[in-house]
């Protein structure tokens, strides 16, 4: 069965809420994957529905699928590396922020 892929890296978008939408969409058909991205509020479902867009486009382009039969076989997050800033505290001290990066894959195959 073939498969086709898109990867996002680097992204600058925590892990964990990235997770939280990729969770939404796994094992879905793509035309509702699509619905439900444009409809949930969270700061990675553009991120993903671009995604989604692409790895359809790589489907359609690459391997000639049918994009009626394509649903997502697999969807996860990595995480990517983290940037390190600091934030001046009271009494002269220094407290370090994690700005954390994720690495987005997703995998369409044909039904």
């Amino acid at each position: 069965m073939p498969e086709a892929k898109a990867h996002a890296k680097f992204i600058r978008i925590a892990p964990r809420k990235a997770q939280l939408v990729a969770d939404l969409i796994r094992g879905k058909q793509v035309g509702e994957a699509i619905a439900i991205l444009r409809h949930t509020p969270k700061s990675a479902s553009p991120i993903l529905e671009k995604l989604l867009n692409s790895a359809i486009a790589n489907a359609e382009h690459n391997f000639q699928l049918d994009v009626n039969k394509l649903f997502i076989s697999q969807a996860f997050v990595n995480q990517g590396p983290t940037m390190k800033r600091f934030r001046p505290r009271a009494m002269g001290r220094a407290s370090r922020i994690n700005k954390r990066t994720s690495h987005i894959t997703l995998v369409v195959s044909e039904k």
